[in-house]
């Protein structure tokens, strides 16, 4: 088999049918197409890559990926994550490195993707990288649905979470605190997908009902890349309406 460093970059879209505030998600029609077949073009633009899979849990999104020409494989149903799920197919397909882009963002730019695989691609040493962006709108950094990250001088993260961090202590002193949110994109080396698998879910996993922490927990480091991508996500059936008025904006509806 050829050396995994010469196998390139694979797009992973983890992709369910069961989902508690939307069941059915990846089906749901967005402008006239199903939203994994939005997903899956856009992914397909990145330049970095050299094939995209969806990973699925149901023979309905097979089919459907299937039918518009896209790629797709049937993965375990029990996996508690889309790493998990990735890690799967990580034990049947070899790549140097696989990307983990949410089944959720249909409008997913392809230059993070490929910032992504970049970084990964210039230093052998990072195991998982993940991007951020500078948070612009004040009422994000008390919500609990943008997550949260701080690094260290080196760019790797230090934490992740729902709570603001930083936390300016003195309100009354002229602290300006930066703070940066998380963007759900990851980049993965085969051989730390592999043992991902193999690790429990933490106690700050747990509590913070983030994945990424399992792998603070186990002693790995994240490096994280700045951008100025903002994911948007469809995460209830009334943000569907949302990304069609960015799309009519941009003239792609």
């Amino acid at each position: 088999m050829a050396e995994l460093k010469d196998l390139g970059a694979i797009v992973v879209i983890p992709a369910r049918y069961e989902s508690v505030r939307f069941p059915g998600k990846p089906l749901a029609p967005i402008a006239g197409r199903a939203m994994i077949a939005r997903v899956y073009e856009q992914a397909t633009k990145a330049e970095r890559v050299a094939r995209v899979i969806v990973a699925t849990d149901d023979e309905r999104i097979l089919k459907a990926v299937k039918e518009f020409g896209g790629e797709a494989i049937m993965t375990r149903r029990d996996h508690s994550c889309g790493t998990d799920r990735i890690a799967e197919v990580a034990a049947h397909i070899p790549a140097a490195i696989y990307v983990n882009v949410q089944g959720d963002e249909p409008l997913i730019d392809p230059a993070a993707i490929d910032a992504v695989v970049a970084t990964m691609e210039e230093d052998e040493s990072i195991q998982i990288v993940t991007p951020s962006a500078t948070i612009k709108v004040a009422s994000e950094i008390m919500d609990p649905n943008v997550v949260k990250v701080v690094t260290d001088f080196d760019g790797n993260a230090l934490y992740f979470s729902r709570a603001p961090i930083p936390w300016v202590r003195d309100r009354a002193a002229s602290v300006a605190a930066r703070h940066a949110k998380h963007i759900g994109l990851y980049g993965f080396r085969r051989e730390a997908l592999l043992e991902f698998a193999t690790f429990p879910p933490g106690e700050l996993e747990r509590i913070e009902q983030l994945e990424q922490l399992r792998w603070l927990e186990n002693g790995y480091r994240i490096r994280v890349v700045e951008g100025d991508y903002e994911a948007v996500s469809v995460d209830v059936p009334g943000d569907v309406a949302r990304v069609e008025k960015i799309l009519r904006e941009r003239g792609e509806s």
